[in-house]
């Protein structure tokens, strides 16, 4: 248990100089946060993060589309916690009327509440006489976070359906995070964002692991939850292949993921704001993760993804080339429809900014 307790310890000990004796975990982690940012170690616009000493390089680059205004957002924390060999990333697209406003929200209330769940739920596991933290740190170690997770994103939901001046009974948004721990990353998803690992083969190529599912409603375990809550799930005839959720007795909201933060009108229907988590040992032959929005990947495969951004000479605008290439697809393959938001990170795991 000699690692974990260390841990622990030194997450207590940066809690208590962060928070000068007051014990609210939820404040503690607030205060790191304000810490993280003073100190350039978060990034919540385009750009690039890469801290001295660190193997990670973070790329962020977002456009907006022709639908008004931007609604995706996304953040990058290094040394996630005080923890030298964490980084937390996520990436969120807001949809309806609030929809911007609901996705900064959920940005900025989701690391805090996560750090804070993830040290509880460590500090319980540590003093638990019946968990044998160093039998499986692997097992361990991801129980914790899924459980971190589930707590954190029914809390924000909670919190989000809460608050007096975004009005999110019709406005919504997706989530996309990932936590890297040293050598395993940590992936929770709610909604259509897509997470995709670039990876070396045994043939010495580049090709993608689709780290995440794209949670669409027409999914069978998806749809079958929807439709026992007495949702619909259809599509518009000006529209087809695209499944919507729909109110039992009306043509509203239509929403086309079946996860996310908010959409309180459809929540006793079938949506969802609970995340799948996973975890993916991380080794020399991974090279980077593409975090990034449905606006991508309506346009963009998995492999071209990987092929750009591998291609890049200058890996702190890898998104930036990314998103552009996407804009470009958007123009060719779908020139009558209204260009989505266009929004990625790309994380490298052993890293300097030059190839």
């Amino acid at each position: 248990m000699r690692q974990f307790s260390s841990m622990f310890n030194g997450l207590a000990r940066s809690i208590r100089g962060k928070n000068s004796g007051n014990g609210d975990g939820k404040e503690a982690a607030e205060a790191m946060a304000k810490g993280a940012k003073k100190n350039n170690l978060i990034l919540r616009s385009s750009g690039s993060v890469n801290v001295d000493g660190s193997n990670n390089l973070a790329s962020v680059f977002s456009k907006r589309g022709r639908k008004g205004v931007n609604q995706d957002c996304a953040i990058v924390w290094e040394e996630f916690g005080c923890q030298a060999d964490m980084l937390f990333c996520g990436i969120f697209d807001g949809h309806g009327p609030w929809g911007h406003f609901v996705a900064k929200k959920v940005r900025e209330s989701m690391p805090s509440s996560l750090l804070c769940n993830w040290q509880e739920t460590l500090a319980q596991a540590s003093l638990d006489p019946e968990i044998d933290l160093e039998s499986d740190k692997k097992h361990q170690r991801f129980h914790i976070w899924k459980h971190s997770y589930l707590r954190t994103c029914a809390a924000v939901d909670h919190e989000l359906e809460q608050h007096r001046k975004i009005d999110s009974f019709y406005s919504g948004t997706t989530a996309l995070t990932i936590v890297r721990q040293g050598d395993l990353i940590y992936v929770a998803n709610i909604g259509d964002s897509r997470a995709v690992l670039a990876t070396t083969s045994d043939d010495g190529n580049l090709v993608p692991v689709q780290l995440t599912v794209d949670f669409k409603p027409n999914l069978p375990q998806e749809a079958e939850r929807i439709v026992q809550c007495k949702g619909r799930v259809f599509c518009l005839h000006d529209e087809p292949g695209v499944h919507r959720v729909w109110l039992p007795d009306e043509e509203s909201p239509g929403l086309a993921m079946s996860r996310a933060f908010g959409d309180y009108c459809i929540k006793d229907y079938g949506l969802i704001s609970v995340p799948e988590v996973t975890q993916r040992h991380i080794t020399c032959r991974d090279q980077f993760v593409v975090l990034a929005t449905d606006g991508v990947w309506d346009v963009v495969s998995n492999q071209e993804a990987v092929q750009i951004v591998s291609s890049t000479p200058d890996k702190q605008k890898a998104a930036k080339q990314l998103v552009e290439y996407a804009v470009r697809a958007w123009k060719k393959k779908r020139k009558d429809i209204a260009m989505d938001d266009i929004s990625a990170i790309c994380l490298f795991f052993h890293s300097s900014p030059l190839s």
